[in-house]
Parts: C-alpha cells; structure tokens; sequence
C-alpha cells in the first residue's frame, strides 16, 4: 500500500508537470488544463510528407516533451485511410496528413472524426503525365486511351476534372484503377497510355520513365480539389483542447523548419534507403518546396474546402453534402 507521503509526492510531481506544460501553452498559473492525458499517439507512414519529416527529425517530439507531452509513433500506415480507422478506433490519435476526401467519406459513414489542422504543400506537381514520344501532349489526346486512376482518390479527380473542362465525355477515356505502386510499373511498361498521380509518385515517374505533364494541377485548375489533412476523435479533441493546440503548433513549427531549410528536409524526405534517386531529389530542391499550414480557424481556407466537397458530392464521390464548418475541431 503507498503511503500518504509517496501518494503526496506524486501528486506534487503531477502538478508541476502540469503547471510546466500550462506556462508553455501559454496559460496563466494556476489555470487548467484542457487534457486528461499526457501521451498523444501520432500515425506515420514511409512515403514521406510532413509527418514522417518530423519524426525522422525528431524537433517535434522533443518540443512536445518539454511540454510534458509523450509522443508514441503508430505506424507505418500505407495511406490515409487506415489512419483514420485507428483514431476511430482509439488505437491512435491523430490521423497523418492525408487527403481530405477519405476523410471526410469516413465521417459521413459514421466516424467521429474532425479536422485539427491543414496543410498544403507548394508548388504543388500533381499532374496527369504520358511517356515522352507517346504522342499525348494534352488532355484531348487521350480519347481512345487508357489512364491509371486510383478509385476515389485524387488521381481520379484530377482526371475528371481534366476531362470536363475540356468538354470531354469521360466515357471516351478508359479509367483504370491502379493504386499506385501497381500504376507506376503499368505506365513504364505501357500498358497504360498516362496515369493521373501526385507527389512524389508523378516526381518519380518524370525522371524514371521520362514523362511529361499534359495536365498540371497547379497551372492548369483554377482550384485545389483535395487538401493535406490532420483528425483526431471528436470527443478526444473536446477533452484535450490544449493538447490539440500543441500538436497542431509543433506541425506548424515542423513546417516552417522544412520550408526554411529544404535541403536538409528533401534528405529527410528521400529516406533511408532512399526511396528514390538524388535525380528526382534535386528537382524538389529547384523547387523549393514550401509547407503552408492552415489552421481550423482559417474562414478563407475553410470556405474553399467546402466548395471542393461540394464539387466532389456533386460528382457523386460523396454520397451525401458535408458542412465543413461542423466538423472543426473547436480549438
């Protein structure tokens, strides 16, 4: 049995720990705070992205720490969706920065999720590419042709999208759906004439099977379909609110590190072993890859979300019209 003296002590410590993390949030002594853990669960996965750059880095993590907050890495997760099933499911608690439109059909099928933060990476090279010598330079060429599409997901869209602002029936282009490590290989081999994809998969493709863009998203739309995105549970961010922000400000941190110092970052990025060759990572580098992050707070970023899950219901990808403004974390 603990003795009063043991049980004092660790009350102590528990309300020191508390008061530390309380200043670096910002909060005056004495005010609570708004969690009721002190561990917060991040997925990962290996194609890189912001989050994989903070954990290979390890800034986040220490930030977090110093604030009395223990960060455990769940993963890898190949994509966004598992991500979102293992916050709904409590095994972890914040999705990884994914698309958006998984998200938000999974809350639409029931999930308690909502969004913490956005992030859009810049410039943006999600295109639809077609081997160099293919005779496909634009979008029209591509009646009569195969493109390799992953089903629901952006490649789809952007295909779409493609199709219909140049008043081309999508009936006359064949859709093939490829996720993309099944899509990389069938471009290369030709068994698909283009393949619609973002980064660094289309990156890759550029240098590795010398391909070109035939339809850039960033020049090419006059607006951004699908957006980087972090969720946690509903409840879990009513009960954590401070804990919510100090995740969300270490992201922002972590983006602000990586725009300002992208050499380092694009290393980190390429991983080890690499994942792909320094060809591809020095085109990143002329890129000069910018990482903007967009709070829930952020009315001209939200009103833009909501008229790309419009489009997106519109078109029948969702079943059914969100309001992107209920289902913001209130933080």
């Amino acid at each position: 049995m603990s003795s009063f003296s043991d049980l004092s002590r660790r009350t102590f410590l528990g309300a020191s720990a508390a008061g530390a993390g309380a200043l670096a949030l910002g909060l005056t002594s004495g005010e609570a705070l708004s969690r009721n853990t002190d561990t917060v669960r991040l997925t990962f996965g290996p194609s890189g992205g912001l989050t994989l750059i903070a954990k290979e880095r390890g800034a986040l993590e220490k930030s977090l720490k110093d604030q009395g907050i223990k960060v455990e890495w769940v993963g890898p997760f190949p994509n966004h969706a598992p991500t979102l099933q293992a916050v709904t499911g409590n095994s972890a608690d914040f999705s990884f920065g994914g698309s958006t439109t998984p998200a938000l059909a999974a809350i639409i099928a029931g999930s308690p999720l909502v969004f913490t933060q956005f992030l859009i990476y810049r410039p943006r090279t999600t295109a639809i590419i077609a081997k160099d010598g293919s005779g496909i330079d634009s979008v029209k060429d591509l009646v009569g042709k195969s493109v390799a599409v992953n089903r629901s997901g952006l490649g789809e869209f952007l295909l779409v999208a493609a199709l219909e602002k140049n008043g081309i029936d999508r009936s006359k282009v064949n859709f093939v759906y490829l996720n993309p490590p099944d899509a990389a290989p069938a471009l290369a081999s030709g068994k698909v004439d283009a393949w619609s994809m973002w980064s660094p998969g289309v990156d890759i493709a550029r240098v590795e099977y010398k391909a070109h863009d035939i339809f850039l998203e960033e020049r090419d739309l006059d607006f951004q379909i699908d957006f980087t995105t972090w969720l946690t549970r509903r409840q879990f961010a009513t009960e954590n609110a401070d804990l919510v922000r100090a995740v969300n400000a270490a992201f922002k941190a972590e983006a602000d590190w990586a725009s300002a110092n992208s050499e380092d970052a694009e290393k980190i990025a390429q991983g080890t072993p690499p994942r792909y060759g320094d060809a591809v990572r020095e085109n990143f580098l002329k890129l000069k890859r910018r990482y903007e992050i967009y709070p829930v707070t952020d009315e001209g970023f939200v009103s833009r979300l909501q008229e790309a899950a419009d489009w997106l219901t519109e078109r029948k990808v969702l079943p059914e019209k969100v309001k992107i403004t209920e289902l913001l974390a209130q933080v």
